[in-house]
């Protein structure tokens, strides 16, 4: 046994903890596996999308005490930076504890004499940001672990313009709760006098500013009967998709009653994430059953959306985040031009492992492009820069995030929904279906194709692997992949990009983060990251090919498919 481990945990014991939570460390010790080292070996810290973790006891999972010590650090780091009145809003989704990790929020920091602001139920991610922004709140706290299964919870902390923070904010943050030496330094006892419930008035006003950026509601009125089945996976989007897909003009929305039901346990899914095939197989069996034509899948907190769409063939086929995210962005960006909305002063945001495509189409409609690290905080960081400078038009990243519109601050599933059903009604106007329009964008700027692989290494052992590969990757890059020269390779961590084919190197302008890219000769795209949040290391392929005809479609498909598959088996991956 780890005697620094046993340590901790035998603080715990001794400590002023409930008597729950003793018998969990207790029963741990007796057991002395692995569960004992992932629960205390470290604490818990803020990855790309705040705190997360398994809920248990132990300083690296989430329970009313880590909750409870990062709350008063938080509150203490907001009495340090601001001076007059503070005020939180607090949001949480539908996970196993949500209430009562709500509430232990609440109530430290009312016991702070931070005013706070709660939500009387669960609610999108998204609408936490705009509450912040609403009610003119110093912060805001979302309970939510995102799409993870149902053994996480999570704490994401958000900023006065409603992102989520970044350094050094989120670092002095840290560094405030490592302040703190024990749980006796945190104040439970809340002022209930500070607490104010937030009622569904909040969510008319968000709604209403999603739908004032409807692009073309005479074209909805024209459609409104395309039948859309949404599924909220059990979570938070059930209420306000539907509700703000209605304001938009759509009239035939089809719900999924099992998958309606609020539950942290998500019983009809193995996982509650829409980037899994599998979580979206009820909505798409009652699309056939109702002869639907496009299928909507929003996480458990509804920042993100998952597709499927009906195809020639009448099957229906599932899109990627790139793919809906090159929907979305041709759409937009068409129509603003269409309307005479694009002056040479306005932007997109992306992240560096989302498609290259993007890029393009932004270049072709005279729009610039910022990319960025992952996470959707950096995009928010891009806005905030540019307030008053340039307009802002949206953004995205490829892990089923979007962004349109500056009202709210971070990835919205809500307002997604929305515009991809717009931009459906767009193609079903113009005479096409999802994949011809996808067939036209290939045609006129390359067929861009992307997959993900994630490899999960669990618990301290894990967390070691995973770095060395890392180590690995940038110490030792190939000269070749699948038989195409490496002709740059860029390393986010020590901010330099090196050009192979000169041996030069130059400075890349973003903060260090763990990330590691190689570009190919034949414009491949190759990036290994760590997870901020999870157990893994993710390997991000992107490949492009031509497309001369719609009917090479498939064809084409396949052939960048086998391509990447081709790079995988080279890299050992």
């Amino acid at each position: 046994m780890d005697k620094d481990i046993l340590s901790i945990a035998n603080e715990w014991l001794a400590g002023n903890y409930d008597e729950q939570t003793k018998a969990e460390v207790r029963k741990m010790i007796a057991d002395g596996g692995d569960e004992l080292i992932d629960s205390f070996y470290k604490e818990l810290e803020f990855g790309t999308g705040g705190l997360r973790g398994i809920m248990g006891a132990g300083p690296n999972r989430m329970n009313k005490y880590t909750v409870g010590m990062t709350t008063q650090g938080l509150a203490n780091w907001l009495k340090n930076k601001f001076t007059g009145d503070i005020s939180v809003a607090i949001a949480y989704d539908c996970r196993n504890n949500n209430t009562f990790f709500s509430d232990i929020c609440a109530n430290v920091l009312s016991a702070n004499g931070i005013k706070v602001y709660q939500f009387d139920a669960l609610r999108p991610t998204p609408e936490l940001s705009f509450a912040v922004r609403e009610l003119d709140c110093q912060a805001g706290i979302v309970i939510t672990a995102s799409h993870n299964p149902k053994e996480y919870n999570g704490y994401k902390v958000y900023g006065e313009d409603g992102a989520q923070l970044i350094s050094p904010d989120d670092k002095n943050v840290i560094a405030e709760v490592r302040k703190i030496n024990s749980i006796n330094d945190v104040k439970f006892d809340g002022n209930k006098g500070l607490i104010e419930t937030i009622d569904n008035s909040m969510d008319e006003n968000y709604v209403e500013e999603i739908r004032k950026r409807s692009l073309n509601p005479e074209l909805i009125s024209k459609h409104k009967n395309i039948g859309i089945v949404y599924t909220p996976i059990h979570g938070t989007g059930v209420e306000l998709i539907p509700m703000a897909l209605r304001k938009f003009g759509f009239e035939n929305i089809i719900n999924v009653a099992e998958q309606d039901v609020v539950d942290g346990n998500f019983p009809t899914v193995k996982s509650p994430n829409p980037e899994e095939p599998a979580a979206l197989e009820m909505a798409i069996e009652k699309a056939k059953a109702t002869n639907a034509d496009l299928v909507m899948a929003s996480d458990p907190d509804a920042d993100r959306v998952g597709i499927a769409y009906r195809d020639s063939n009448n099957e229906f086929q599932l899109l990627n985040g790139n793919q809906t995210a090159t929907l979305l962005f041709y759409y937009v960006l068409n129509q603003w031009k269409a309307k005479g909305k694009i002056t040479g002063n306005e932007y997109i945001v992306k992240t560096v492992v989302t498609t290259e495509l993007l890029s393009d189409i932004a270049q072709s409609f005279g729009v610039k492009t910022y990319d960025v690290l992952t996470g959707f905080k950096y995009i928010a960081q891009i806005i905030r820069e540019q307030e008053g400078k340039s307009e802002f038009i949206l953004g995205g990243e490829e892990s089923y995030g979007y962004l349109i519109g500056d009202f709210v601050r971070d990835k919205d599933a809500v307002a997604s929904c929305c515009f991809i059903a717009e931009t459906y009604a767009w193609a079903v106007e113009n005479g096409k279906t999802i994949e011809d329009l996808l067939s036209d964008i290939y045609k006129e700027f390359g067929f861009y194709y992307e997959t993900l692989k994630s490899v999960v290494r669990k618990g301290k052992s894990g967390a070691e692997e995973i770095s060395a590969m890392m180590d690995n990757f940038r110490n030792n890059p190939p000269t070749t992949i699948n038989n195409s020269a490496v002709v740059k390779v860029n390393d986010f961590q020590k901010q330099l990009s090196y050009n192979k084919q000169n041996n030069t190197e130059s400075n890349i302008d973003l903060p260090s983060s763990n990330v590691i890219q190689y570009f190919t000769a034949d414009g491949s795209k190759i990036t290994m990251r760590p997870s901020g949040t999870e157990p893994k290391i993710k390997f991000y392929f992107g490949v492009k090919g031509e497309l001369d005809n719609a009917t090479e479609y498939n064809t084409v498909k396949g052939n960048l498919y086998s391509k990447i598959e081709d790079i995988i088996k080279d890299l050992g991956i």
